[in-house]
C-alpha cells in the first residue's frame, strides 16, 4: 500500500497503541467516519490519522462517552462540540469531588487505632449515624432500628414436591424434541431434551448443516 495514499488499519491502530477492532468499533459508533478504501481495504490518510488521534484524546485521555466523542470528532463548526466538552468537563469535576471525598474518608478511617473496628472502635456508631442511611432511623441500637423498618424481604418459599406443574411450563416436557417420543422425567437434575443419544446426535448434525 503506497505511503502517498495512506496506511492500513493495523498501522493506523498501532500508531496510537490501539487494536484494529477499536477503530472498527469507533467507526460503527460514528466516532470515526468510514475511511476510503483501496481494493476493499481501509486506507488511512493524514486526515484520517489526525481524526483517530482526536478520538483517542476524547475517548481515552478525556474519558468521554462515544456519543459525545462523536460530536467532537465530526468537525462541526456550529459550536456543538464545545458545549459537549464543557458538559463532560463538569461531569469529570463532579467525579473528582466524589473521589476526593472518598479519599478523605479513607484517610480518616486509617486514624482508627483499634485492630478490630467492629468490636472495638467507640466511634463506629457515630460514623454510621452521620455517614449512612442508618442515621435516618433515630431508634437506639442497630437491631431495634432495623426492626422498626417495614419488612422488605419476602417470606421463604415452602418446598412442595407434590406441587402441580405451572401453567407456563411447556406442554412438550417429557417428549423428545427430535422424534417426540415420550420419556420419564427425572425428579432431580438437568431437564432432559432427547430420548436417546442417537436423537441428540441427530439434532447436532441438523444444527451443523444450518448456515
Amino acid at each position: 500500500m503506497s505511503d502517498l495514499r495512506g496506511v492500513s488499519i493495523g498501522q493506523a491502530a498501532a500508531l496510537y497503541g490501539l487494536a484494529p477492532s477499536a477503530l472498527r468499533w469507533w467507526e460503527s459508533q460514528r466516532v470515526l467516519p468510514a475511511p476510503p478504501r483501496v481494493r476493499g481495504r481501509r486506507v488511512y490518510t493524514e486526515t484520517e490519522l489526525r481524526r483517530i488521534g482526536l478520538a483517542y484524546l476524547c475517548c481515552v485521555t478525556g474519558a468521554m462517552p462515544l456519543d459525545e466523542a462523536s460530536v467532537v470528532t465530526s468537525g462541526s463548526r456550529n459550536g456543538d462540540w464545545r458545549r459537549t466538552v464543557r458538559q463532560h468537563a463538569r461531569v469529570v469535576e463532579e467525579k473528582i469531588e466524589q473521589l476526593q471525598s472518598a479519599r478523605a474518608y479513607l484517610l480518616h478511617l486509617l486514624q482508627c487505632p483499634d485492630d478490630d473496628i467492629v468490636d472495638e472502635c467507640p466511634e463506629l456508631d457515630a460514623e454510621l449515624m452521620n455517614r449512612t442511611p442508618r442515621g435516618l432511623v433515630p431508634t437506639e441500637g442497630l437491631v431495634a432500628a432495623a426492626r422498626s423498618l417495614p419488612g422488605r424481604t419476602p417470606p421463604p418459599r415452602q418446598r412442595d414436591e407434590k406441587k402441580p406443574l405451572r401453567a407456563e411450563e411447556p406442554p412438550s416436557e417429557g417428549r423428545c424434541v427430535v422424534c417426540s417420543a415420550p420419556f420419564p422425567r427425572e425428579p432431580r437434575g438437568r431437564r432432559r431434551t432427547y430420548c436417546s443419544r442417537a436423537c441428540q446426535q441427530r439434532q447436532y448434525r441438523r444444527n451443523a448443516k444450518r448456515p
